[in-house]
């Protein structure tokens, strides 16, 4: 049975673990044909700002980027 899940995003994309999780929640329920959707406010619309540049840490354009292109739904 296939599930809708939203998960509300509020922080910014590296000053906690946050983005990294819910990367991670979003991949997995993509993987096992779920539909995801992320709502981003405040400073989690930060999570998807192009051209960032972080360092040893994942790169939050490029997850969302990627989860995006398996068919995550985001709001702003």
């Amino acid at each position: 049975m296939t599930k809708t899940f939203t998960i509300f995003l509020a922080t910014t994309p590296y000053a906690s673990e946050n983005t990294h999780t819910a990367l991670r929640v979003i991949g997995a329920a993509l993987d096992k044909g779920h539909k995801v959707n992320v709502f981003a406010s405040g400073d989690g619309v930060h999570n998807f700002t192009a051209g960032q540049k972080a360092a040893g840490v994942p790169n939050a354009e490029t997850g969302f980027s990627e989860m995006m292109r398996r068919g995550l739904r985001v709001d702003l």
